[in-house]
C-alpha cells in the first residue's frame, strides 16, 4: 500500500509539474503576441523588468501548480478507494470491498467493473463454500470407509518409517553390543545415535497418533475441538505449545472440518519435521474473513525443494482452495516457519 500511496504522490507533483511548465509557456507565447502587437512597451528599468518578469513568473508557477494539485487531486482520491479495493480483495475481505459511485469517465466505468468483478467473486466463494458444506454432508455419510483408508495409509506409514527406524535401531544396539568390549568410544557413539534415531521414531509416532484422531469434529465447535486438541497435545508432547482461539467462531460444518484438519495437517508436520521446541497457533474471526496463523522455531526448509511436498503444504493448499481461501508460507533452513491461511466468510444470507 505504501508503495501504491508512493506512485500516486509522484503523479501529483508531475502533474504539478507539468501545470507550471504549460502556464509558463502560455505566459511566454501571450507576453510575445502582446509584444508583437505593440502593446506591451519595451522597459527601460532593469529593477522595473525584474520586478515584473518575477511577479508574472511567480503568478504562473503558483497558478500552474495549483491547476496540477487541484486536477491530478481529484483523480488519485478516485484511484486510492480503487486500491484500497483492491488490497481489501488481496487478503480476501470481500464483505468491505463495495465501492461508492467515482463518476462517468474511464475510473468510474473502472470502478463499476470492478465491482461487478467483487461481486461475481463473492459469488463464486459462497458456491465453492456450499459445495464444501453438502461435500462435509456426503463425507459424514461415507465416514467408516474414510476411517478404513485413513488406517491403512497410516498402516503404510508405519511401515516406511517407524518400522525402518525400530530395525535401524536394533542393528545399531547389536553393532554397540559387539563392539563395547572393543572399541568403547565408537559403542559410545553407536548409543548415541540410537538416542537420535529413537527420538526421531517418537515423534513420527506422535505425528501418526495425532492422525488417529477422528477424521471429523463429530458435533463439536471448532474452537472446542481445537482447545481439547492441543491441551492434549501440550500434555504429551516435549514442545511449548501456545495458542489462542477465538470462543466466538462461527462458520458452516464444512469449512470447521476442513479448518480442523488442515490444523492436524500442520501440527503433524511440526512434530515430524520442524525439531521446534516452541509452537504458536492463532485463530480469529474478523468481520468478513478468519485469518489461522502457525508460527515455530524449527529448522524450516527450502521452498524450492521438491521435497516440500513431504510436509503436507500442497494437502493444506487444496484444502485452503476448497473453501475460497488463501495460505502464505514464509520459511527458510534455520529460520523457522510461518503459515498464515485467510478465508472469507459469507452466510447464507449474505448472497441472496
Amino acid at each position: 500500500m505504501e508503495s501504491y500511496k508512493k506512485r500516486l504522490t509522484n503523479m501529483i507533483w508531475r502533474s504539478m509539474a507539468e501545470s507550471i511548465v504549460l502556464c509558463l509557456a502560455v505566459l511566454s507565447f501571450v507576453i510575445y503576441l502582446l509584444y508583437s502587437a505593440k502593446f506591451i512597451v519595451p522597459i527601460t528599468s532593469w529593477g522595473e523588468g525584474l520586478r515584473i518578469g518575477s511577479m508574472l513568473i511567480g503568478g504562473a508557477i503558483v497558478l500552474g501548480a495549483a491547476y496540477g494539485y487541484w486536477n491530478s487531486n481529484r483523480t488519485t482520491r478516485r484511484l486510492e478507494l480503487l486500491m484500497e479495493t483492491m488490497q481489501l480483495l488481496e487478503i480476501g475481505s470481500l464483505s468491505r470491498s463495495t465501492l461508492p459511485p467515482l463518476g462517468e469517465d474511464e475510473i468510474g466505468r473502472l470502478g463499476e467493473q470492478l465491482g461487478r468483478v467483487v461481486k461475481k467473486w463473492e459469488e463464486q466463494v459462497a458456491s465453492l463454500q456450499r459445495l464444501s458444506n453438502n461435500n462435509a454432508q456426503l463425507a459424514e455419510k461415507a465416514r467408516v470407509s474414510a476411517i478404513i483408508e485413513e488406517r491403512q495409509r497410516l498402516a503404510r506409514e508405519l511401515h516406511d518409517a517407524v518400522s525402518q527406524q525400530l530395525f535401524a535401531i536394533s542393528m545399531t544396539a547389536t553393532a554397540a553390543l559387539r563392539t563395547l568390549d572393543k572399541d568403547f568410544g565408537r559403542a559410545q557413539r553407536q548409543i548415541h545415535l540410537i538416542e537420535e534415531m529413537s527420538s526421531v521414531a517418537q515423534s513420527e509416532m506422535r505425528a501418526l497418533l495425532l492422525h488417529l484422531r477422528p477424521v471429523h469434529l463429530e458435533g463439536k465447535q471448532l474452537s472446542e475441538g481445537l482447545n481439547r486438541l492441543l491441551e492434549e497435545l501440550k500434555a504429551k508432547v516435549p514442545m511449548e505449545i501456545m495458542w489462542e482461539v477465538d470462543e466466538n467462531i462461527t462458520l458452516t460444518k464444512g469449512i470447521e472440518d476442513h479448518l480442523f484438519r488442515i490444523v492436524q495437517e500442520a501440527m503433524s508436520n511440526a512434530l515430524r519435521h520442524s525439531k521446534a521446541t516452541k509452537l504458536e497457533l492463532r485463530m480469529q474471526q474478523k468481520a468478513g474473513w478468519l485469518r489461522l496463523l502457525f508460527r515455530d522455531n524449527g529448522i524450516g526448509f527450502d521452498l524450492d525443494e521438491e521435497k516440500q511436498t513431504s510436509y503436507g503444504i500442497s494437502t493444506m493448499r487444496e484444502r485452503v482452495n476448497e473453501i475460497g481461501g488463501s495460505l502464505q508460507l514464509v520459511t527458510a533452513p534455520g529460520s523457522g516457519t510461518r503459515i498464515e491461511i485467510r478465508v472469507p466468510i459469507i452466510m447464507e444470507g449474505d448472497n441472496e
